[in-house]
């Protein structure tokens, strides 16, 4: 038997420093950390469109109020023309500044004048826009050409952009907060419910384990009944999976049962025959004769029983070479071995044209234990003078052995179960034998991909069909 296959867990690792955390953690801090992802993106977005929109908003009045001055101021000397603006409700402040520094006026100037105002001025530099300090607070500037040798300065101070900047930046700040734990708490409520059934399954699986009782089943998942979801399927695939175990358990202790009460009986007598040759001193020879040989004979039965109930426990074919068997040659030889294993049974063998040379895939030993079966229990049944007829007929894909025996037959109640381990019909159970040929027959068939049938004879007895397929390639590893 091949070892178990055994699935490698990918997850968390003590040895890497990795704390284990359960599923439902997992499931929420990655819902969680999703969320949080797309709303500081969307945030930060928000955020800049509206600090865009603002500043643009700014950048606009500061073009009206430049166009005003332009209007109002044109003829004016050099020098500052408008310089209220250090309250937030003045008008903004400009002022004119030539291109040459010689014409500066006396005064001072309010806004700062640097190389690139002189430049606009005389007309090498387009208009920008600056930031700076104004009476303590930030304000915004454009630089202009006036047109004659002159350029314009309007600034207006930048309170309500920066306050409408920064509520804004509140603003968001609270509802990504409150989005992020508002993820959280659906996280972890979608991972409770859409986990709730992985949660049942677990405690299934650990109740089997503790009480080794594979009747257990999980309950579909409340207001799933009829729905083919993912958490569906995984409930109805484990109760599923638990049929199956409990099968196979039941049939475990089934076959012990059986084979404990099958042993016990050779088991006595062997006992009885031992303890009696044991005291051989007060036997007489032909008595010594007589227990010694039903002490073989016994023996034989045992090993035979013995090495049935382990391929049969083995519920699985060997892995053998397979290869092509032509079956008429295998039929024969199978029913030589019976001739010689029941001298006062008759057997009648006849291949039909077209089907002595067909092939199936297999293995030759396996196919001759098969017929063997097939062929003790046919000569087991059959009444005297009356033959065991095997017949090879098919061609082509389907091979078919026919073995029909003359006997009672098999009643109606018994036909459902004579491939079953230990079953014996009423009829049988007077007879030698342990009930585990036909087991033995069928768990061969079917590992050759082939069909095996039980049915009455027409006229009486019984009559066991075998189907192989011709050139079948591979055994089949399960019963």
């Amino acid at each position: 038997m091949t070892a178990p296959r055994r699935l490698r867990w990918r997850g968390g690792d003590r040895r890497s420093g990795w704390p284990r955390r359960s599923l439902r953690t997992r499931l929420t801090l990655a819902a969680s950390l999703a969320v949080a992802v797309v709303v500081v993106g969307v945030c930060t977005a928000a955020f800049l469109v509206i600090r865009y929109q603002l500043l643009r908003q700014l950048d606009l009045h500061l073009t009206q109020s430049a166009r005003l001055a332009a209007q109002q101021y044109r003829h004016e000397p050099a020098g500052v023309v408008q310089g209220e603006c250090r309250y937030l409700a003045a008008p903004a402040c400009a002022q004119l500044v030539p291109t040459r520094p010689g014409d500066d006026p006396d005064n001072p100037y309010l806004l700062p004048v640097t190389g690139t105002t002189r430049a606009v001025a005389a007309g090498t530099h387009g208009a920008y826009h600056s930031e700076l300090r104004l009476a303590g607070h930030r304000a915004r500037m454009l630089t202009t050409r006036l047109g004659d040798g002159r350029a314009l300065q309007v600034a207006v101070r930048a309170d309500t952009v920066d306050r409408g900047v920064r509520q804004a930046a509140e603003l968001l700040l609270a509802v990504g907060a409150g989005g992020i734990l508002l993820a959280g708490g659906l996280g972890f409520w979608v991972s409770r419910t859409g986990l709730a059934p992985v949660g049942r399954l677990t405690a299934t699986a650990e109740r089997i384990t503790a009480t080794r009782d594979a009747r257990h089943r999980i309950e579909p998942p409340p207001g799933r009944a009829g729905r083919e979801d993912e958490l569906t399927r995984l409930a109805t695939a484990f109760n599923t999976m638990l049929e199956e175990l409990e099968k196979s358990v039941s049939a475990q202790r089934r076959l012990v049962a059986d084979a404990s009460h099958e042993l016990r009986t050779p088991l006595t007598a062997l006992r009885t025959n031992a303890e009696l040759l044991a005291r051989s001193a007060r036997l007489t020879d032909a008595q010594r004769e007589r227990a010694a040989g039903a002490l073989g004979r016994q023996l034989r039965e045992v090993t035979v029983l013995v090495n049935d109930l382990i391929e049969l426990a083995r519920e699985e074919e060997p892995d053998p070479l397979v290869e092509d068997v032509r079956l008429a040659g295998v039929v024969g030889h199978a029913v030589a071995a019976a001739r010689d294993h029941w001298p006062e049974v008759s057997f009648r063998l006849s291949v039909a044209p077209g089907a002595g040379g067909g092939t199936v895939a297999g293995v030759p030993a396996r196919l001759s234990r098969l017929l063997s079966c097939l062929l003790d229990n046919a000569a087991k049944f059959s009444p005297p003078g009356r033959p065991v007829e095997v017949t090879l007929t098919g061609s082509g894909d389907r091979l078919e052995v026919i073995v029909r025996d003359h006997g009672p037959g098999i009643a109606d109640e018994d036909l459902p179960y004579v491939f079953d381990r230990f079953y014996r019909a009423r009829t049988a159970r007077a007879l030698p034998g342990s009930g585990l040929g036909l087991a033995m027959a069928r768990q061969i068939a079917h590992a050759h991909h082939a069909g095996l049938t039980a049915e009455h004879a027409p006229g009486g007895g019984a009559l066991f069909r075998l189907r192989l397929p011709a050139r079948h390639r591979g055994l089949s590893q399960s019963s």
